[in-house]
């Protein structure tokens, strides 16, 4: 009986030891779906009646985890594919890579941060998304829309074959630095890419700064630029304001384009009505005008319904425009 006792006592030991390795660490399967029907003319195009997916934000899901290594070290991982909801396809479009949001594998310390390696999301991007009022919206952000749709900044919202490291927080600041290695003989890059970023965040202010260098594209040949943004806002309480500026150099064109944004949020109730102006002042070249307008109402935590409209005007050409009614969720 006393060895029966023994057995089951080392028994309890080893599952509840199996048990705390387990609390350690954790794995969460997470995504949005955005969804809507509207319309959208090209600057110098045609009106197109569409039910579109991710006009808000682009639609995608995603795996991730972390497992505690002590000491305050962790290793993490994320795994993230865009997907276009209203037929079901996988990628932003025909051709994009499995998991093109990202995926990487890393190790962050609470005292030291974070350094990851793979496919990582770009300072630029994150710094474009935060310092406007549509956030990431592809379809309706003239921020995000000037600078990673209009033919200015080469190299996508992620890149391949890098590492990133973002800081801790030091009394509100926060730095960034990452690279992209050109890949020995590929004929899609001809070059590294390279950025580093600096923010501050306290209270009602935050503030960005970024730098970054493509010559690394999944295109070729790739013109390699150079672009600076500043950006910043300032929550009012009952407005949000935002502000950015920016300049993109083609050093292969060559050519230098200018990029301004103002924009507010504006809490209503359960919602917020969005307003965001963007242009784009080339050296040479036509200059670009985007205003959107929106509302954004929230029935929950995760879900959310969106009205919105923009005019897109290029100088010389008739002006383009859209409208959007949709839902956004998010699991």
């Amino acid at each position: 009986m006393q060895s029966a006792f023994k057995h089951l006592a080392l028994g309890s030991a080893v599952f509840l030891t199996a048990l705390g390795a387990q609390a350690q660490s954790s794995v969460s399967v997470y995504g949005l779906l955005d969804l809507s029907m509207g319309s959208t003319k090209a600057p110098g195009g045609s009106s197109v009646k569409t039910v579109d997916s991710g006009k808000m934000t682009t639609s995608y899901f995603g795996f991730g985890g972390k497992e505690a290594l002590g000491g305050g070290l962790s290793a993490v991982f994320k795994l993230e594919s865009f997907m276009r909801a209203h037929t079901g396809a996988q990628g932003r479009f025909d051709g994009d890579t499995a998991f093109a949001r990202s995926a990487n594998v890393g190790l962050s310390h609470t005292d030291y941060g974070t350094m990851t390696f793979g496919r990582n999301t770009t300072a630029l991007f994150v710094s474009t998304l935060m310092y406007n009022a549509f956030g990431d919206s592809f379809g309706y952000s003239p921020s995000i829309r000037h600078y990673f749709t209009s033919g200015t900044t080469t190299g996508d919202t992620g890149w391949s074959d890098s590492f990133a490291y973002a800081s801790p927080t030091f009394g509100g600041v926060r730095f960034g630095l990452a690279g992209a290695n050109k890949n020995s003989g590929s004929t899609v890059s001809n070059g590294g890419n390279w950025s580093a970023n600096v923010g501050y965040g306290a209270g009602p202010v935050s503030a960005s700064l970024v730098i970054q260098r493509v010559k690394k594209d999944g295109a070729t040949p790739v013109a390699d630029t150079r672009t600076t943004q500043l950006g910043g806002s300032y929550d009012f309480g009952v407005v949000k304001a935002f502000a950015q500026y920016g300049e993109v150099e083609n050093l292969s064109t060559p050519n230098t384009y200018k990029i301004s944004g103002l924009g507010a949020r504006i809490p209503i109730g359960a919602g917020a009505l969005l307003a965001q102006w963007g242009q784009i002042s080339p050296e040479s070249g036509a200059d670009r005008k985007t205003l959107s307008l929106g509302y954004v109402h929230a029935l929950s935590k995760r879900t959310e319904l969106y009205a919105v409209g923009m005019n897109d005007k290029v100088e010389g050409l008739s002006s383009g425009s859209g409208y959007s009614l949709g839902i956004r969720h998010r699991f």
